[in-house]
């Protein structure tokens, strides 16, 4: 297992680099005021086919795998972009794994290369508002009408991207709960148009990422094609397991970026800042700070590189995915907590942008399953102690 960068992932970094050269601090702090899809940056990612990384060369994608995507979603984070600009995509990185591994050919054939080209969009539909990370307790219903097609009802929420999506990748029950040993079973999962004439969207108002839309999703009577579910019906969990520890790797890899940029940015200030004569990044309580973000990210990241190694080798890696999720997140945001203090007042003025940097980070934390249940899958699955909740 190697934990360094092969030749070619030093190129999807460089390449990576390049691009967000051309989206600086100007771009990203106007959509973080005025929020809007980040389209042009969206764009620039699909002309260069970084859309693609993790998919099958025979839709049109890169086949490199998750270790590839991590060092690509870092690259992106390590920007002025920050989670505005690694949210923009990373749906596409990670969300369709479950159509490239569960779909028949023509289901793969039709949808992926749309996605990887950057012509549709796609919104990630699970989470609800009864429901949360009890994904066995989700209630939106699809019932299959006369004409073997599905209608769908029921209501979710926290789902990126749907005002500007063009496909919804959903999770719905089609037998009841009470049928079912575990409240898992009975789920299916689709890939269908997002019919606005059945699906109100309404946006939630967040305190950062503004240039990605977060929300609430009621869907009224959505018909779903049956040759748009995906696998057997009543299996959904189950394949959209496979998505789960890509993203927590993702997740980690992201924060990990954002908390090098805000250290960056941080050791540039302390060295041009000069009070009481002499730079404040010659104080060490400037320096040890900032020393010990830099060695909680580095470590970090080895442990995201491990992760992504491990799946990309067919081996099991749920602890270590969810340990690079937990450790990413939590340096990444005491990184850009130390920059903003590093910063002293300023540190609290967007023109500086690592208030937002702070800001954005936050979602790592939470997203898509809270420190707190890390620690607990990691207690019962990695130290046999009993299970919790």
């Amino acid at each position: 297992m190697k934990l360094s960068l092969s030749a070619e992932e030093r190129v999807i970094d460089d390449g990576i680099t390049q691009i967000m050269r051309e989206f600086g601090d100007d771009y990203w702090l106007a959509k973080d005021k005025l929020g809007g899809f980040p389209e042009e940056f969206y764009r620039a990612m699909a002309n260069g086919g970084w859309l693609g990384i993790s998919f099958p060369e025979e839709v049109g994608g890169s086949n490199l795998g998750i270790k590839s995507a991590a060092v690509m979603m870092r690259a992106i984070a390590r920007s002025s972009g920050g989670m505005q600009a690694a949210s923009a995509i990373h749906m596409n990185v990670f969300g369709p794994r479950a159509i490239s591994i569960f779909g028949t050919k023509e289901q793969k054939q039709s949808w992926l290369p749309p996605i990887i080209k950057g012509e549709q969009k796609s919104a990630f539909a699970v989470t609800e508002p009864n429901a949360g990370l009890d994904t066995g307790s989700i209630s939106t219903r699809a019932n299959k009408d006369s004409t073997g097609n599905y209608v769908v009802n029921g209501r979710k929420i926290w789902t990126s991207t749907a005002m500007v999506a063009d496909k919804i990748l959903l999770l719905a029950r089609t037998s009841p709960k009470e049928e079912s040993d575990r409240g898992i079973d009975g789920l299916s999962l689709f890939y269908t148009d997002l019919n606005r004439s059945a699906c109100e969207i309404r946006e939630i108002d967040k305190m950062g990422r503004k240039a990605v839309d977060s929300n609430e999703v009621f869907i009224d009577s959505l018909i779903v094609p049956s040759t748009h579910l995906i696998g057997e019906e009543g299996s959904g969990f189950k394949y959209i397991l496979h998505s789960m520890n890509p993203e927590r790797i993702l997740i980690g890899a992201e924060a990990i970026g954002i908390g090098q940029e805000a250290l960056r940015r941080a050791s540039e200030y302390a060295k041009d800042r000069v009070v009481f004569g002499r730079p404040i990044g010659q104080n060490q309580g400037i320096q040890h700070p900032l020393a010990k973000s830099w060695a909680q990210l580095e470590s970090s990241w080895l442990l995201c590189l491990k992760a992504a190694s491990l799946y990309d080798a067919g081996e099991p890696c749920g602890a270590e995915a969810n340990a690079a999720k937990y450790l990413g997140s939590e340096a990444g945001f005491k990184a850009c907590e130390r920059a903003v203090l590093a910063h002293g007042g300023m540190g609290y003025a967007k023109e500086f942008h690592v208030e937002r940097l702070m800001r954005e980070v936050m979602i790592n934390r939470i997203a898509p399953v809270s420190q707190e249940l890390v620690l607990n899958y990691i207690a019962e699955r990695v130290l046999d102690l009993p299970k919790s909740y």
